[in-house]
């Protein structure tokens, strides 16, 4: 066992404290669904926060993931219609439920890399509209979600770790061995929350990423804001926004591994023009990564950009798992980008008016796909603000707030 039953219902307590922090515009009450997703390998974990929800009085729903064989299995047997099936009772399930808490402790990062790409694609594509049900209830403040990662030996043997070492890392990110970590939680979380203000509140039209390996700008675009904290991961030290997709040029690279979908990729690196990937390679796995950019129209075009101040996280390896490495401090930070999907909570109008049509004219990007592609470079981000002078926003891995 990689934590202390002491620390498990910390965790717990975290988790369920971030769930609850992430409804907007509404608070849980007694008797709302929620629904506790884990794979198996979390089950310490599990069993805290399912006793806890069953003593705060919600209606929760435990499912299981299936193991990562019986995914191959799918990928590798399912024709077309099986990939694009849905289960009868599943969008009235996703349109009824109020919570999400979601566990994940994989036993095995690679199980895809043989199967071809375009068939996890064409689920996924398949599977959107249950998320598109869940982001507008999110949206109108009938939902919440958050999730965490628990340690396995497989992430720390990909991540070049003892499992002790990375149960570590967790417990470390996660501030398990305070003893108020929901509190620690809250404090951070009013930090970041007050530089992401500070953000919102520049006048900012571009922003411009200069490193070793990247000359970067994203276009900001109209009715946005940066998001800080708020509980949708655990952990989570960055401040990000989803910017006008169309504005999007120049190259950015990718210098920490990623495992997505089964895959591993190294050293991705992207060329933007006029919005969309126009070039996309990586050191290895390239074909993985072009396939995963051709999964959709907006799969090649950016719908979140992010930094990390290292003065924050207390994450300084890499993790193996994208929801600890997109908020890695180290020496310098990090940003990243995601290909794909943009998050809604990032517009400043009332986000129940945030339709598809307004997506569409304001650059928010839509897609099946998001995926964080992460840099820890040291880097200099320049703001461009609407009366043409430039602010240094971000350097040495801090922001300069």
């Amino acid at each position: 066992m990689f934590f202390t039953k002491k620390q498990n219902e910390k965790y717990a307590d975290v988790m369920i404290w971030a769930m609850e922090s992430a409804r907007k515009n509404g608070k849980f009450k007694p008797y709302d669904t929620v629904l506790l997703r884990s794979d198996f390998s979390a089950r310490p974990l599990a069993e805290q926060i399912y006793s806890k929800l069953l003593e705060k009085r919600y209606q929760v729903v435990l499912r299981w993931n299936a193991p990562e064989n019986f995914s191959k299995t799918f990928y590798t047997v399912a024709d077309d219609k099986q990939l694009a099936f849905l289960a009868p009772g599943e969008k009235e399930f996703q349109g009824g439920i109020n919570g999400l808490i979601s566990l994940r402790a994989p036993e095995d990062l690679t199980h895809l890399k043989n199967v071809d790409p375009a068939r996890i694609a064409k689920s996924a594509v398949a599977h959107k509209p249950l998320r598109e049900i869940l982001d507008v209830r999110e949206q109108k403040g009938l939902f919440a979600w958050t999730l965490c990662n628990y340690p396995t030996e497989e992430l720390a043997k990909r991540a070049g770790l003892s499992g002790k070492e990375y149960a570590a890392q967790i417990a470390r990110a996660c501030f398990l061995n305070e003893k108020d970590p929901v509190k620690k939680w809250q404090e951070v979380t009013q930090a970041v929350t007050e530089i992401g203000e500070w953000l919102s509140n520049l006048p900012i039209h571009t922003l411009h990423i200069e490193s070793k390996s990247m000359d970067f700008e994203v276009l900001l675009g109209a009715k946005r804001r940066f998001v800080a904290g708020g509980g949708c991961n655990i952990p989570s030290f960055e401040i990000f926004t989803s910017p006008d997709w169309r504005g999007t040029r120049g190259v950015y690279f990718a210098d920490l591994s990623s495992y997505r979908s089964g895959n591993y990729v190294k050293g991705v690196r992207l060329e933007f023009k006029d919005g969309r990937a126009v070039k996309a390679d990586a050191e290895q796995g390239a074909a993985f990564v072009r396939k995963m950019l051709a999964m959709d129209k907006g799969a090649a075009q950016i719908g979140e950009f992010s930094l990390t101040d290292r003065r924050f996280s207390k994450i300084t390896k890499f993790m193996a798992d994208i929801l600890y490495d997109e908020n890695f401090g180290g020496k310098y930070g990090n940003c990243h980008v995601a290909v794909g999907a943009s998050y809604a909570d990032t517009y400043t109008g009332a986000q129940d008016k945030l339709t598809k049509a307004v997506k569409e004219k304001l650059g928010f990007n839509d897609s099946s796909l998001h995926w964080d592609l992460i840099n820890t470079e040291d880097k200099k981000v320049t703001a461009r603000l609407k009366d043409g002078s430039l602010v240094t926003v971000y350097e040495k891995g801090q922001f300069k707030y």
